[in-house]
C-alpha cells in the first residue's frame, strides 16, 4: 500500500463520537475567549503596557493552544477542562469583584440593577465575530491534526453516519457565513434585477476560481483524497458557490424573517426524498447501483446532492442573523436573546433525538435531516454561549474603571463615575485595541487564514510522514503551524491590511 493509500485510510470507514462530546469541545474556545477577557480586566494596567508581541503570544496561547490541546493530548478529558475553566473563571470574576473600583459601597443587587439599564453598542456583535473565528480556527487545527495518530479517530469525519467533531467545520462555516449575508444587511436589490445578477455573479467569481484551482492542484499533485466527502472533482468552494447561488434567489423571492419557514421545508422535503425515492441510492452507490464513478454527477454525487442540506442550514443562518441584528441596545434585552437562542437549541437537541430514532442518524455524506438539525443547534448553542460570556465580560468592565477588552461590547450608556475616564481614552485607545487581539485579525482575513492553513497542511503533508509521527513531533508541528498561520494573519493586521479582491 502506498503512502497516499495509506493516509486515505487513515481517515476512512469512522463511526464519529458522542452530540455530547462535540458539543463539550466547541464549548470549549468560548469559556477561553471569557478568560481571555477577564485576565486583561485584572491585569489591565500590565497589559496595556505591552508591546503587541506580548499580547499575540498572550492570545495565542490562552485562544489558540487549548484548541490544539483539546483536538491532541487532552482530548479524552474535555468535560474536566470546561469544569476546571469554569471555576477559574468564577475565580477572576469574583476577583474583580472584590477589586472594583466603581460602586465599592453599594451591594450586588444594586450594581447589578444598574448594569440591566445600561446601553451596549449596537452596531457590533462581538458573539458573531467570535463564533466565526472559533469555527475558522477549529477548521485549521483538525486539517492537520486529522493526519497523525494524535489526533482521537472518533473526532474525524464520520463515514456515513454518525457525528464526528470535524463534520461540524463546512455547516458551521456556512451558518457563519449567513449571519452575516448581504441580504441581511440589506445589501442587495429587491428583485429580479440584471444588476443584482451581475453582483450575484462577481461575488462567486473568486469561490469558482479556488474550487477549480484546488481541485487541479490535487489532481497535479496526486495528493491524497477523502473521495465520499464530496467526490472525486467537488471540494467546499463549489459546495459554498451552489448554496450562494441558490439562496440568494429563494431570499430575492421569500422575505428574511421567513427563512426559518423556508429552511424546515427544504431539509424535510429532502429527507422525505432521501426516505421514498432512489435519491439516498444514488448517493451511496451512484446510477449503477455499484458505486460507479463515471459521469460529472456519479463522480461528485456525494458533494452535489449534499448542498441541499447546506441550503437549509445557510436558510436558518439567515434566520438567526436577522434576529440577532434587530435594533436592542439595553442589557436585559440581550439576555433575552441569548436566553431564546439557548431555548431553540436545546429544543433542537431533543428533535434529534427523536429524529435520529425515528427517522435517520445524522449523515454528513448526506447532509440529511439529522445532521442539518445538528448544524443548527451547535451554532445556536455556541452562539448563546458566546452571549452569555460577553455580558458577564460587560458587567466586569462596568465595575472597573478604564477597562477595555478588545473585541467586545462597548459600554455607551456609564454613570458619571465612568464616563469622563471612557471618553479621555477613546482618542488614545481605541485607535490601539483593535491591533493587538487576535481575534479581530483572524476576522479581517479569514478567507486567507483558510487559504493559508489549506497550503501549509499540504506543505507538512507532502514532507512529513505524518502517519507514524510521535506524540512530542506532533505537537510541535501542530504549535508551530498553527503560529505561523495566526502570527502572519496578526502581521497583516497590524499593517491595516485586509485582502479581499473581489
Amino acid at each position: 500500500m502506498s503512502q497516499k493509500q495509506m493516509k486515505e485510510a487513515f481517515v476512512s470507514n469512522l463511526n464519529g463520537t458522542s452530540v455530547l462530546e462535540v458539543t463539550e469541545g466547541l464549548c470549549l474556545p468560548v469559556l477561553c475567549i471569557l478568560l481571555r477577557g477577564l485576565l486583561l480586566i485584572l491585569f489591565q494596567h500590565v497589559c496595556s503596557s505591552h508591546s503587541w508581541r506580548t499580547r499575540f503570544l498572550i492570545d495565542f496561547v490562552v485562544l489558540i493552544v487549548p484548541m490544539v490541546t483539546i483536538l491532541t493530548i487532552l482530548a479524552s478529558f474535555v468535560l474536566l477542562e470546561n469544569l476546571l475553566l469554569i471555576l477559574f473563571g468564577a475565580g477572576l470574576f469574583y476577583h474583580i469583584y472584590s477589586r472594583r473600583t466603581c460602586f465599592d459601597r453599594l451591594p450586588f443587587k444594586k450594581i447589578l440593577e444598574k448594569f440591566l439599564k445600561i446601553s451596549l453598542e449596537s452596531e457590533y456583535i462581538p458573539a458573531i465575530t467570535c463564533f466565526r473565528v472559533i469555527n475558522s480556527v477549529f477548521t485549521a487545527v483538525a486539517i492537520l491534526a486529522v493526519d497523525f495518530p494524535i489526533f482521537p479517530r472518533r473526532f474525524a469525519k464520520a463515514e456515513l453516519y454518525g457525528i464526528g467533531a470535524m463534520d461540524f467545520g463546512v455547516g458551521g462555516f456556512v451558518f457563519g457565513a449567513a449571519i452575516v449575508s448581504p441580504e441581511i444587511r440589506k445589501k442587495y436589490t429587491e428583485g429580479f434585477r440584471f444588476s443584482y445578477l451581475l453582483r450575484l455573479v462577481y461575488s462567486i467569481w473568486p469561490l469558482i476560481f479556488l474550487g477549480i484551482g484546488r481541485s487541479a492542484v490535487i489532481k497535479s499533485i496526486d495528493y491524497q483524497e477523502h473521495v465520499t466527502e464530496y467526490g472525486v472533482h467537488w471540494n467546499f468552494f463549489f459546495t459554498l458557490i451552489v448554496v450562494k447561488l441558490i439562496t440568494s434567489l429563494l431570499l430575492v423571492i421569500f422575505p428574511v424573517n421567513k427563512s426559518w419557514i423556508v429552511a424546515t421545508g427544504i431539509s424535510i422535503f429532502y429527507q422525505l426524498a432521501l426516505d421514498f425515492t432512489s435519491l439516498k441510492m444514488l448517493i451511496l452507490h451512484g446510477t449503477d447501483g455499484n458505486g460507479t464513478r463515471v459521469g460529472l454527477l456519479n463522480a461528485n454525487r456525494e458533494g452535489i446532492i449534499s448542498s441541499v442540506g447546506y441550503v437549509a442550514i445557510h436558510m436558518a443562518g439567515v434566520q438567526t442573523g436577522s434576529y440577532i441584528f434587530r435594533k436592542r441596545t439595553q442589557v436585559k434585552d440581550w439576555i433575552q436573546v441569548a436566553c431564546c437562542i439557548l431555548l431553540v437549541a436545546i429544543s433542537l437537541f431533543i428533535s434529534l433525538s427523536v429524529v435520529q430514532v425515528k427517522v435517520e442518524a445524522v449523515s454528513r455524506r448526506m447532509a440529511n435531516l439529522a445532521f442539518c438539525i445538528w448544524i443548527v443547534a451547535s451554532c445556536l448553542i455556541i452562539l448563546s454561549t458566546l452571549l452569555f460570556c460577553d455580558i458577564i465580560l460587560s458587567f466586569a468592565k462596568f465595575l472597573v474603571k478604564e477597562a477595555l477588552v478588545p473585541c467586545s461590547w462597548k459600554l455607551t450608556q456609564l454613570p458619571a463615575t465612568h464616563k469622563n475616564n471612557i471618553e479621555s481614552l477613546k482618542s488614545k485607545t481605541e485607535r490601539k485595541e483593535p491591533s493587538l487581539c487576535l481575534i479581530t485579525a483572524l476576522n479581517r482575513n479569514q478567507l486567507v487564514f483558510f487559504l493559508l492553513s489549506n497550503i501549509t497542511t499540504g506543505l507538512i503533508n507532502l514532507s512529513l510522514d505524518t502517519l507514524h509521527s510521535s506524540t512530542l513531533c506532533a505537537l510541535f508541528v501542530l504549535s508551530l503551524y498553527m503560529f505561523t498561520n495566526c502570527f502572519i494573519i496578526y502581521m497583516l493586521h497590524l499593517r491595516d491590511i485586509t485582502i479581499k479582491f473581489w
